[in-house]
């Protein structure tokens, strides 16, 4: 029986570096479980302090604490009693509870309590146990952010398996590749999305079985694409033959895998990120403590819930017995204001390209009353924050990666900003900031070295993180968590930051997206956050241009707001003459209608470095 072991030579176990080459056979996900959390051997130490004293080691014995009182040293050992699994599935039953009668779903002129949202995910966990689904069996789900998306974030963990949220606007091949790589037992699929999977499927091989399909239909009566005759059962039907009843499985261990999300492939290959419950517990509590999120807030669902489990608020919701408006055409400005102002919500999370359409929008105008709007997912330009602001929204900016479940580093905003311009404000809340309450560490250091860099706004290295909502590896890649996840107990993001002399990060660059011009190095985001203060730039996005004499030149892709007075390519690189320095100032400037997206608002620049290495 193969052993999800932590790695001997990590130093740091918070960091939830795991060896993961046993996860590449027939059955990825059979393992003999830990029966507790990672153990650890806390060695004596001279000083008579808690701190001290904890200097951990992974070992294999039990872990034990140790009290120093004068000569006399007493052992104290683990109990049951406080030594048991975090998992975020222990909100919901507390939510049945707490917020039994109150709004936990609505969609159009569906809505749902709490108590009826856990009797209909232990049907539904119910009903996936009965299909022969056994504990570390992979179940994917391919939907928009509807309520049943949201309740198969708790049904399918319940019921012991993994859950696997895919994209649903990938392509049939991309797609196919990942319910391989998966080894998907079961998928539910949304109706605008049976075509897709259908195809996706027809491409696996002869000899491989394929999984079991289930219809989610929608709420409002709308038929299918397909012929039922495709799928095993509808969604509606599978919760209605389900036990409500039913005894769902907790973890026995938190470090049991609970999702698995594949990136976005803004790098073009997607790979799988496997998280534990433990990992998925703290990401939602560290939401909560850093959003200050007060009880019972309405919630709109504008972040696709498939882009690492809506950053864990899926769970957190239920924690603080929140209304989740839910939303089929989540990135519509009409949808989304229409929602803001029937549903009086108070919170939404969205890439900055949600900011932008929200600014941009020709109907838009101020709100009725604040609401808290968390980005994350790209550094997002500070001319599209004051503009998003000054609407009524209040921003939070944060920054993580599919690999830290969600924003693992925010801005925390400090009183005495307040006093300053509003540009001045959106520069600061521009960069990324510090880390989460509940995260243990960020840093910048040199990628070479691992040494950290000087503390000066500009000396730039690589973004480095370790924390409790780390990814536990990259599935069947061990080769690929260990350049990740490497032996000095950080996790390595690649992507390029500074730290500030106040302690606060801010993202530059992904690695790959540095362009070197000359032997300069240049940021492109921050070209691109010029190019975002000309009146009539909708989106930019700078990539590297292979040039004979300098290397590499900035070229920029822009996309113009559609009621923009028309701009010409010289203007825009005048533009950027009078605000930055001469080398930055892109070579190529080329307009495009829409510049090249993924599902969750991410611009695609591989394929803008393709197109910009045809250039003649």
């Amino acid at each position: 029986m193969d052993i999800l072991t932590p790695t001997s030579s990590t130093k740091s176990p918070s960091l939830h570096a795991c060896n993961l080459s046993s996860l590449g056979i027939s059955n990825p996900l059979s393992y003999q479980l830990f029966k507790s959390r990672i153990p650890f051997e806390v060695n004596k130490l001279k000083k008579c302090t808690i701190r001290s004293t904890l200097a951990l080691n992974p070992i294999t014995a039990p872990p034990e604490i140790y009290k120093e009182n004068g000569s006399t040293t007493t052992k104290i050992s683990k109990a049951p009693a406080n030594s048991c699994p975090f998992s975020p599935l222990e909100f919901l039953e507390r939510a049945s509870i707490v917020y039994g009668n109150c709004t936990s779903i609505v969609y159009n002129d569906t809505s749902y309590t709490w108590s009826q949202t856990y009797t209909r995910c232990k049907k539904l966990a119910s009903s996936i146990s009965s299909l022969g689904i056994k504990k570390g069996d992979v179940v994917s789900v391919l939907a928009p952010n509807i309520p049943a998306m949201y309740e198969l974030q708790f049904a399918v963990p319940m019921s012991g398996a993994i859950l696997n949220n895919v994209n649903f606007r990938l392509d049939p091949r991309t797609l196919s590749v990942l319910l391989r790589h998966s080894e998907s037992k079961l998928v539910f699929v949304d109706y605008q999305a049976s075509c897709l999977v259908l195809e996706a499927i027809s491409l696996f091989p002869c000899n491989l079985q394929r999984p079991q399909l289930v219809l989610i239909e929608d709420d409002c009566g709308s038929t299918p694409l397909v012929s039922r005759n495709e799928f095993y059962n509808s969604y509606e039907n599978v919760v209605h033959e389900g036990d409500q009843f039913f005894k769902w499985i907790a973890p026995e261990s938190e470090w049991e895998p609970m999702t698995l999300n594949y990136t976005s492939g803004t790098t073009y290959a997607p790979k799988g990120v496997l998280h534990s419950h433990r990992s998925a517990f703290t990401m939602s509590v560290m939401n909560l403590i850093d959003w200050s999120m007060p009880k019972q807030p309405v919630y709109l669902w504008t972040l696709p819930i498939f882009h690492a489990n809506g950053w864990g608020f899926c769970w957190a919701m239920a924690a603080v017995g929140g209304t989740n408006v839910c939303l089929r055409r989540s990135h519509d400005a009409a949808s989304i204001y229409q929602a803001i102002q029937q549903h009086k919500v108070t919170h939404m999370c969205g890439a900055p390209v949600v900011l932008n359409m929200l600014s941009t929008y020709s109907k838009r105008k101020p709100l009725d009353s604040p609401v808290h709007l968390l980005t994350a997912g790209a550094p997002p330009p500070a001319a599209v924050l004051d503009r998003t602001e000054s609407l009524g929204f209040v921003i939070s900016h944060g920054y993580g990666l599919t690999e830290t479940g969600g924003p693992a580093v925010t801005c925390a905003w400090k009183q005495e900003w307040n006093q300053l311009t509003n540009s001045e404000r959106a520069t600061l809340k521009s960069r990324q900031g510090v880390r989460m309450v509940g995260f243990t560490e960020v840093d910048v250091v040199d990628p070479e070295t691992g040494i950290s860099i000087e503390r000066n706004g500009m000396a730039i290295g690589e973004i480095v993180l370790k924390g409790g909502s780390v990814m536990l590896g990259y599935l069947k890649d061990p080769e690929g968590t260990s350049k990740c996840m490497k032996n000095d107990g950080w996790f390595y993001s690649g992507d390029v930051g500074v730290m500030h002399s106040d302690g606060y990060l801010e993202v530059k660059d992904r690695l790959k997206d540095v362009i070197i011009c000359g032997g300069e190095n240049i940021s492109s985001v921050e070209v691109e956050s010029i190019l975002y203060k000309h009146p009539s730039v909708n989106e930019a996005a700078v990539v590297a241009r292979p040039d004979n004499y300098w290397g590499e030149t900035p070229c920029a892709f822009i996309s113009l707001k559609k009621d923009a007075c028309k701009v010409t390519e010289k203007e825009l690189r005048d533009f950027c003459k009078e605000n930055l320095p001469l080398y930055m100032v892109p070579r190529t400037v080329v307009i495009e209608e829409d510049l090249p997206k993924t599902a969750t608002g991410k611009i695609q620049k591989y394929l803008l470095r393709d197109k910009a290495k045809s250039l003649v």
